[in-house]
């Protein structure tokens, strides 16, 4: 689990554990990210850009999950693409097991050919890291027959406050809304999400949205 320190990446982390599955959390501080280690888990050191420590990491795992974001140092514009060559080179060169990336909604499609990130309302500030993170979606597609990945996309608005239902509906590559026309899935339930495509890959190479 790459990003392990993170909202999604802790709500994955403890859906993993709780079906019995043994994690490896991988943080860039591990001093700082300390309280993840438990049962079940492991907490490790590791530069997701960093190739032959994500090698060593993933050989012999049966899932890799990638919920990175860019540290303060990082150029998002670089990051999200290295990363994601990274992973897909490592796992095809070690056999590490279905790859499973977490998406931005920002690139899901609001109409035909028309995506959130490319509308007016869309927040001008946020449109190059979202563009950065699409960028990192192409390099998936891109990926050699023998990686079998998915990106699940998650919906606009994540409620901090939710718990696990283990409800959701997975749809295409457009936008999900409930019948209030809201976007929405609890971090929970997403991470039930996660590891349903972890461990049964149902969507292989195509990103999918997830939402309530």
């Amino acid at each position: 689990m790459f990003g392990a320190g993170g909202k999604a990446g802790r709500a994955v982390v403890a859906e993993a554990v709780g079906r019995g599955h043994e994690v490896v959390a991988v943080v860039r501080d591990t001093a700082r990210y300390a309280d993840l280690a438990g049962p079940g888990v492991a907490v490790v050191a590791g530069d997701v850009t960093d190739r032959s420590r994500v090698a060593a990491l993933v050989e012999g795992a049966g899932a890799v999950v990638n919920a990175v974001a860019p540290g303060a140092g990082d150029d998002p514009r670089t990051f999200f693409t290295a990363a994601a060559n990274v992973l897909v080179d490592a796992v095809a060169g070690t056999g590490g097991g279905r790859l499973v990336a977490i998406g931005l909604a920002a690139y899901l499609d609001v109409a035909p050919g028309v995506r959130v990130l490319d509308t007016p309302g869309f927040p001008a500030q946020f449109r190059d890291f979202a563009r950065a993170h699409a960028a990192a979606l192409d390099v998936l597609r891109e990926a050699p027959a023998t990686v079998e990945c998915s990106v699940l996309v998650p919906a606009t608005e994540f409620d901090p406050e939710g718990g696990r239902t283990g409800t959701y509906r997975a749809g295409g590559t457009g936008l999900l809304t409930d019948a209030d026309g809201v976007s929405r899935i609890s971090y929970r339930d997403f991470a039930v999400a996660v590891l349903d495509e972890a461990e049964q890959g149902a969507h292989p190479r195509t990103h999918f949205a997830v939402a309530y």
